[in-house]
């Protein structure tokens, strides 16, 4: 997400904290480049001359320039302007006084609504609401199956009907009465789209507005669409009155631009971003955090919400209990690398980790070896259970075993006990006095 415009900025504002003392004519020369990267990246254009012009006049009132670190000063401002043209603050899903709550989606075919559905009812779940699926797209040909099967597969309730013998309103409605009598607490009505926007769909959507009124109307854009998704954007706002967008496929958009032209070309705030293609990749959208990490300065806030998702409370517990004994062992090692898994790539992951974007050109993120983590699953999985508790006892004999046993070579098992080494110590001052303050010096660098 965003790394091309990341690596270009990232060069400019190197250059900056490099030199020093700044003159006028330096942050002007920098600017330009900043312009030049953002229009690059597929930012509208208005946007990158307002973004410049925000940025040189905060720059001039707060003299940046006799400062004794100018160059953070930038960074900072850039920063902060950047999160403005993003959309400024997270806005948070309505809920209607009385459930259930309407989420109409709505978009273009091929955007990806009916994932996004799924996506977002997962999300939902999670936050302990109740939630219900309505199939109303009935133009698409197995859109309903394939809506069906999801919530199947993530045991999400769905409402369809006979595609022949009903129409997107009728299920609309039957769909709200259901989830009424049921309690459910927000209703997501998965609608049809068109290959273009056009008077049929615009209608048939202003139909299931009217018969729901529901308290939102997401717009689905795919953000590798780039301007379009802008421009469809603005026409679906003015025909049914969106209330927030969700940007799908922002894990292949190497530009970036539809972001952050959208929220100062419509008025209309992003809600949430789709960061991949699994279920669980999706995220809350939070401008600050989208703007640090395009200038390589982390995400701590949403690294440390995925772990919280993903690490079970009691397992934590009990992990806690033993850190304290100083009992951490393989088998617990193996255990946080599972769970690390699930929070994604290790590319999404250090991307998130403040002082990565500096690295850019000593050390890519993409350049790691995911195969990694499973040859160290299968190096644990070829010890005995007293191998993984006391790793002491493994000798010459052990390690050659081991290393036939998962397909590596004794080295690689030697390396991975110098790691667990290593994590050990790590642990143990997690888990003494300050820990939580550790960790986060850690993260931060």
């Amino acid at each position: 997400m965003f790394e091309s415009l990341s690596d270009k900025l990232g060069g400019v504002f190197g250059k900056l904290t490099n030199s020093g003392k700044l003159s006028e004519k330096d942050i002007d020369a920098a600017l330009r480049e900043v312009r030049l990267a953002l229009l690059e990246a597929d930012v509208d254009f208005k946007v990158a001359r307002q973004f410049v012009k925000n940025v040189k006049e905060r720059a001039d009132g707060e003299k940046v320039y006799a400062s004794l670190t100018p160059g953070q000063s930038v960074i900072r401002i850039v920063r902060d302007e950047l999160a403005q043209i993003l959309g400024g603050e997270a806005v948070e899903i309505a809920r209607a006084d009385k459930p259930p709550s309407v989420i109409m989606l709505v978009g273009l075919q091929g955007a990806g609504k009916t994932t996004l559905a799924a996506k977002l009812a997962l999300w939902l779940r999670k936050q302990k609401h109740p939630v219900m699926m309505a199939a109303c797209d009935l133009q698409r040909p197995a859109a309903v199956d394939q809506l069906n099967q999801l919530g199947k597969q993530l045991d999400l309730s769905v409402y369809s009907e006979e595609p022949s013998s009903s129409t997107p309103v009728k299920v609309a409605k039957a769909a709200y009465k259901k989830a009424a009598d049921e309690g459910v607490h927000y209703l997501i009505l998965d609608t049809a789209g068109r290959l273009a926007i056009d008077n049929d769909l615009m209608g048939e959507l202003e139909e299931i507005r009217d018969a729901t009124s529901p308290v939102e109307t997401l717009l689905v854009l795919d953000a590798m669409t780039g301007q379009d998704a802008v421009r469809s954007g603005g026409e679906f706002n003015d025909r049914i009155g969106v209330s927030g967008m969700v940007l799908t496929k922002m894990d292949g958009d190497a530009r970036g631009g539809a972001a952050l032209s959208m929220r100062s070309a419509t008025g209309v705030p992003i809600k949430f971003i789709g960061v991949g293609e699994r279920p669980d990749q999706f995220e809350v959208y939070h401008p600050d955090r989208i703007a640090s990490r395009i200038l390589g300065m982390g995400d701590v806030e949403s690294l440390i919400e995925k772990a919280e998702v993903q690490f079970d409370t009691e397992e934590a517990a009990a992990l806690e209990q033993k850190l304290r004994k100083n009992q951490f062992d393989l088998n617990d090692m193996l255990q946080q690398f599972q769970t690390i898994k699930k929070m994604g790539s290790m590319t999404d992951i250090l991307g998130m980790i403040p002082g990565m974007g500096s690295l850019r050109g000593k050390f890519n993120p993409k350049d790691i070896d995911e195969s990694q983590m499973a040859r160290v699953e299968a190096i644990i999985h070829s010890m005995t259970m007293a191998e993984r508790e006391n790793p002491t006892i493994i000798n010459g004999s052990r390690r050659l075993r081991i290393a036939n046993g998962s397909g590596v070579t004794t080295t690689q098992v030697n390396q991975l006990l110098n790691q667990f080494k290593q994590m050990q110590k790590m642990m143990k001052k997690i888990s003494g006095p300050g820990g939580k303050r550790a960790l986060m010096n850690m993260l931060k660098g």
